[in-house]
């Protein structure tokens, strides 16, 4: 038994792959709680007048992950640094003196959305004036000014790898689609932008009466996201809890819904309740919707047919200034609250109940999480303030856990069983004192190594020989076979460009959603 116990880490894999054995993957929290820790708050204020923030947002690139901008209900926008010293002891006034380095006049009117784009050089402004301003931050001027919305633009979203496309929805019930290099017009240095195309009406309330010319009345788009796959709009609207998927190539009317209603046309069912936000997570898969029931609920974006796969509760959203986002890896959901407090879930445990951000006095609206800096979260309140916070995982380690954590991750490939037994006497004769001594000497082992066996991927000439072998047995007519069964074959073949296999074809949102006939 002690022989057994005193045996090395790399033995044991050694042993679970010859004998097929799988390795437990553990749990990432299983022994761990999320604590959250207020790291600085700032003022939003200008020339003393305090206004409450409407958007934040983090920079995308991971050189600028320190920066993030705030606007507000005034039209401000203002740039902060959060990697800046701040003293415990002082205000939030003086932290803004401390960490803003940028602050302008973006619109006279309230910034309702913000987005970076192009490498963080460029920022885009969503504003209650009916337009989106296009600024470069470096030179600290707008360079255009997209035009064609007749009401409040709530939100807009850039596509995922074209910076210069982007989707917003507005309160006139429309969402456009923009290309930032078709500009049509100049006036004082800005270019104005026309859509290239629109979608009226895009979410018409169901209960909504007639109107004049028996038009139905159309309601306000308070979110929009461009999906990972790059050519799919995610919409969603104030009247109800749908959510709708469309196809930029064909914009005539969605091809896929979801919600959290088995029948999100039967209003007889569940009372409808709009949605506010959407975000999702840097991979595409998932997919979050806050709702005005007070509850969030969580979409598999290959999976929409099935309707949200968890929901979350506990915050409570009485306004549509309430949002909720995503973290980029997917693991967690943050959301503001009309109650003065902001909420985290993790995700892989809906039932357990969320950590609670306490520190706001008023209603907590926009959230973000910093894309490169982990656990770095920001929230903006109603009480004039945007506050950072960081989130750490407390595991609670004994020994023998720090032992295996801090153990070194190594491939190890799997041998022959003549192969593998050689291997394995070879490493316990390499724990012998003997053994230690006279790798001591060795110029190779002069650092803290000496203990550490060197295990190398086998040469593959038995497989080459067992392969030439098998090939050489078989007739003429059954390597034919063989060979038009390769994967190169396929490939290369001249029909293959214009047929490619399923295998290789892209695939879009679109062809994992199973529309019913």
């Amino acid at each position: 038994m002690e022989s057994s116990r005193s045996r090395s880490v790399f033995v044991d894999i050694g042993l679970r792959e010859l004998n097929g054995f799988r390795v437990r993957k553990r749990p990432f929290f299983a022994d761990s709680e999320l604590i959250c820790r207020e790291i600085s708050g700032v003022a939003v204020e200008h020339d003393g007048n305090r206004t409450p923030p409407l958007a934040v947002s983090f920079c995308k690139t991971s050189r600028n992950s320190q920066l993030f901008a705030v606007s507000d209900e005034d039209g401000h926008v203002s740039l902060f640094n959060s990697s800046k010293k701040f003293a415990s002891s002082a205000t939030h006034q003086e932290n803004t003196e401390n960490a803003r380095f940028r602050d302008w006049i973006a619109h006279y009117n309230a910034v309702f959305d913000i987005s970076w784009i192009k490498g963080d050089s460029c920022l885009l402004t969503a504003s209650g004036d009916q337009t989106i301003k296009v600024w470069d931050v470096e030179e600290n001027k707008c360079t255009g000014v997209l035009i064609g919305h007749t009401g409040t633009v709530k939100s807009m979203c850039s596509h995922p790898t074209n910076s210069d496309l982007l989707v917003s929805g507005s309160r006139d019930g429309c969402f456009a689609l923009w290309d930032l290099r078709c500009k049509s017009s100049s006036h004082k240095e800005e270019f104005c932008i026309n859509s290239t195309g629109m979608v009226k009406g895009a979410h018409l309330s169901p209960l909504s009466k007639r109107i004049r010319r028996r038009k139905a009345a159309s309601s306000s788009i308070t979110s929009v996201l461009y999906l990972k796959d790059e050519i799919t709009i995610a919409t969603a609207g104030a009247p109800d809890s749908a959510l709708k998927f469309w196809d930029t190539r064909k914009l005539k009317a969605p091809f896929a819904q979801a919600s959290p209603q088995s029948d999100p046309t039967n209003t007889k069912e569940k009372r409808s309740h709009g949605i506010v936000s959407l975000s999702q997570d840097s991979s595409g898969t998932f997919l979050t919707a806050s709702c005005k029931d007070n509850r969030i609920y969580l979409y598999n974006t290959l999976r929409l047919d099935k309707g949200p796969v968890q929901s979350f509760s506990g915050c409570r959203i009485d306004s549509f200034f309430v949002r909720t986002m995503i973290s980029p890896d997917g693991e967690y959901v943050l959301s503001g609250s009309s109650d003065g407090n902001a909420y985290i879930w993790q995700v892989n445990k809906p039932q357990v109940d969320p950590i609670i951000l306490k520190g706001h006095d008023f209603e907590v609206t926009a959230v973000d999480w910093s894309p490169s800096e982990i656990g770095k979260v920001a929230t903006a309140s109603d009480d004039f303030t945007v506050r950072l916070w960081n989130i750490e995982n407390n595991r609670c380690t004994n020994t023998n856990a720090t032992a295996s954590v801090s153990r070194v991750k190594r491939r190890v490939t799997a041998f022959s069983n003549t192969e593998a037994k050689e291997r394995l006497e070879m490493n316990r004769e390499t724990e012998s004192p003997q053994k230690h001594s006279s790798l001591s000497s060795d110029d190779d082992y002069n650092n803290n190594d000496q203990s550490t066996p060197i295990i190398r991927t086998p040469e593959s000439q038995k497989k080459k020989t067992s392969s030439s072998s098998s090939l050489s047995s078989l007739s003429s007519s059954e390597e034919d076979i063989i060979c038009e069964r390769t994967p190169e074959t396929t490939f290369n073949s001249p029909s293959s460009v214009l047929n490619p296999p399923s295998s290789v074809k892209r695939r879009t949102i679109r062809d994992y959603f199973l529309v019913t006939p």
